[in-house]
């Protein structure tokens, strides 16, 4: 049997921290249409279950169509079971929206106890947690040692840096409970890692980046259950990547022979992602990087493309040890404070370009 875990779609987002209007318009409707792809992955794969761990949508006041569509996709497949366990950003129930009667293939679960169901050989259980029962969610599971024990929730491990409010999942609790999956949402990159000698916990990460703090491949993963055994293949499905390059030059490079070199970091990047270049290195005080010019550069040839200069300044100090002009009274002045060398060469930068009579952003 094949079961897909996924969590973390966040449909109807509006994936408008780095986009344009019109290129936040597509990525939200791709948002809806990856699940739709997801859906027919698993019906040309002989899926027979799909796990939602939590976060399907962004926000509690979802568009009628998102709703609808995610809705047309479980109806028109009863061959498939849908497992959907709400997170901490899914605030109300879709199932409202243009059906008279919940479908049978969709289950859900509640914050009140532990819900299990029976899936032919395997058992799938699962409990909401907030803060009113996640202190005891651990002590109260009771599963069958003898059955094929899937266990989902929504959170995040107690060494986990999250946000968004969300309930902790403590693993160490949840060690001996005869748990041989444990189904988890809301880390948003892919984490496989043994819970005990039994089994094994896992987040299948977002369907789709939304930010560059959600790089590289994103998807969910596929089990196979045979004889009681459980394995798992993450499976990346997203429809664009997103990218966080850094580029690393030297004070004699030009700008030219900066977008040279960035060239060179992107044989696995395809024209539809986004990328976050960051020029790291060294340059000359009176040389300026030309950003804009290196976005231009690559902005025809990718969905998307953002550029932050993050080099830091050379600053010869003797060059100016005699210097009888304003600058050389800035530079040795600021030279004699007692900060940081990295700060000083800034300091330096925004002065001697002030003097300069150039803009400062």
């Amino acid at each position: 049997m094949r079961i897909i875990h996924c969590a973390d779609l966040h449909l109807d987002s509006k994936m408008e921290s780095n986009l344009d209007k019109d290129q936040a318009i597509l990525r939200r409707s791709e948002l809806i249409e990856t699940y739709e792809r997801m859906v027919d992955y698993a019906v040309s794969n002989q899926v027979r279950a799909i796990l939602i761990a939590g976060d399907l949508f962004d926000k509690t006041h979802i568009r009628k169509e998102i709703k609808k569509r995610v809705v047309e996709q479980i109806v028109a497949h009863p061959e498939i079971d849908f497992y959907y366990l709400k997170g901490n950003h899914d605030r109300q129930d879709f199932m409202e929206e243009g059906i008279d009667t919940i479908p049978e293939n969709f289950h859900m679960f509640t914050d009140e106890g532990w819900t299990s169901y029976t899936l032919e050989d395997v058992v799938i259980t699962g409990i909401e947690i907030n803060a009113s029962n996640s202190s005891t969610v651990a002590q109260r599971l009771v599963l069958d040692s003898a059955a094929t024990n899937i266990v989902m929730l929504h959170g995040q491990q107690s060494d986990y840096d999250g946000k968004d409010g969300a309930e902790i999942v403590n693993t160490t609790a949840l060690k001996g409970k005869f748990i041989d999956y444990l189904a988890l949402g809301h880390v948003h990159k892919y984490i496989h890692e043994q819970l005990d000698e039994r089994g094994v916990f896992c987040y299948p990460g977002c369907l789709e980046g939304r930010g560059f703090d959600e790089t590289g491949d994103k998807g969910f993963v596929m089990l196979e259950i045979e004889d009681g055994k459980i394995e798992g293949e993450f499976i990346p499905f997203a429809k664009r990547r997103l990218h966080e390059i850094e580029v690393p030059v030297k004070a004699e490079m030009d700008i030219q022979a900066v977008i040279n070199k960035a060239k060179r970091y992107l044989d696995d990047v395809d024209p539809q992602d986004l990328i976050k270049f960051i020029i790291t290195g060294e340059r000359d005080l009176d040389d300026e990087l030309d950003i804009p010019r290196f976005v231009r550069y690559f902005e025809p040839k990718f969905f998307f493309v953002k550029c932050y200069d993050r080099t830091k300044t050379l600053v010869d100090y003797d060059s100016f040890q005699y210097d009888k002009s304003l600058k050389g009274e800035f530079v040795r002045l600021v030279q004699s404070q007692d900060m940081d060398e990295d700060e000083k060469a800034k300091i330096i930068e925004l002065g001697i370009r002030a003097i300069m009579g150039e803009d400062i952003e």
